[in-house]
């Protein structure tokens, strides 16, 4: 499995400036890959497509790479029937980076990257970044600090799933949970509830939740193998159609679960409580161009001391193991349809 070039991941001072490096307008993605070819081109040292199509309403799109495990691989290699056919989206599997980041296509476009993935600067009207992993039962931990705060600028930080809207401030709708930087609101929903002081620029802001420590089949990651794969600038993507009544429906509360806010090492007590099943990314919102950095662990500035957690780092290796589980569930489930595919071409 591909595994993410090494980067810097400590969190640079308040005064020293990021590199911003410009990037794509990922307008959208071209053909759907065709032909036989399936070498994948090397990734940049950050481990992400440089120019890549963004994620957005409608649609979402997986960085794909060659599955070695993949059955008959060999037998698709070869055959000169092959030539000139969509490749089939089990030949590959979703690229699962090996350290957490900020995610480079699960953005709003707008939105400025630094070169190390661990800062966001946000440009005009509130927008929004996840990271590259998600957590969905456990108790885990990141921290975020305020770089710049101009004036006029703010934040809305915190948890969100996977359809929050990119284009919005997080707890803008049922996918996020958010803490504002102006009078240290809390969102869900586009409704505000006091909750804490405000936060600005200097603070190291901590972002616990905790979720049932249970497992079931809602866990497993989505191997993505049945959808189709696209070719955007060399690299290959499963794309995937947004789904959101479903998961509009699937919104029940989680008994048990709640998220805790932390201002620079003080705790500001429960912010949300029983919030809804699902899994949540480490989220950033950001209006105007303040700049927000990101740790993910091991080495948190103020690490909670009243609850046992995992650092959100610690996901990454966990998120291999589940996604090859999930190959391999695919793989084994579907085996009599992959022979009948490969051998009627």
């Amino acid at each position: 499995m591909y595994k993410d070039a090494p980067v810097n991941p400590g969190i640079r001072g308040r005064n020293a400036k990021r590199k911003f490096p410009g990037e794509g307008t990922g307008a959208g993605p071209g053909k759907k890959g065709r032909g036989s070819d399936l070498s994948t081109p090397k990734l940049p040292a950050h481990g992400y497509p440089l120019e890549h199509p963004f994620n957005k309403d409608g649609y979402r799109y997986i960085l794909a790479e060659p599955d070695p495990h993949a059955p008959f691989r060999q037998e698709f290699d070869e055959s000169s029937d092959w030539a000139g056919k969509p490749i089939p989206g089990w030949l590959y599997r979703a690229l699962s980076p090996s350290i957490v980041l900020l995610a480079l296509h699960d953005r709003a476009p707008q939105m400025k990257i630094s070169e190390d993935r661990l800062a966001a600067t946000g440009d005009k009207g509130y927008c929004m970044v996840r990271s590259t992993h998600s957590v969905s039962r456990g108790t885990w931990y990141w921290e975020a600090t305020i770089e710049e705060m101009p004036e006029g600028s703010a934040t809305r930080l915190g948890w969100g799933q996977e359809y929050a809207n990119l284009q919005a401030p997080l707890g803008y709708d049922k996918f996020g949970y958010s803490w504002r930087s102006r009078k240290g609101t809390k969102f869900y929903e586009s409704r505000g509830k006091h909750y804490s002081s405000g936060y600005g620029e200097g603070d190291t802001l901590g972002f616990l939740i905790i979720l049932p420590d249970t497992y079931d089949t809602s866990h497993i990651p989505n191997p993505y193998k049945d959808r189709p794969l696209v070719k955007f600038k060399s690299h290959l993507y499963y794309e995937e159609k947004d789904q959101v009544p479903e998961a509009l429906k699937a919104l029940k509360p989680l008994e048990g679960s709640k998220i805790v806010f932390y201002k620079n090492g003080e705790c500001q007590g429960d912010a949300f409580i029983d919030i809804c099943r699902g899994a949540y990314y480490p989220t950033i919102s950001i209006h105007k161009n303040a700049t927000v950095s990101v740790n993910f662990g091991p080495n948190f500035k103020y690490p909670p001391q009243d609850i046992n957690f995992r650092g959100m780092y610690d996901k990454a290796e966990e998120t291999m193991i589940e996604q090859s589980m999930a190959d391999i569930l695919y793989l084994n489930e579907n085996d009599g349809k992959l022979r009948l595919d490969t051998f009627t071409l």
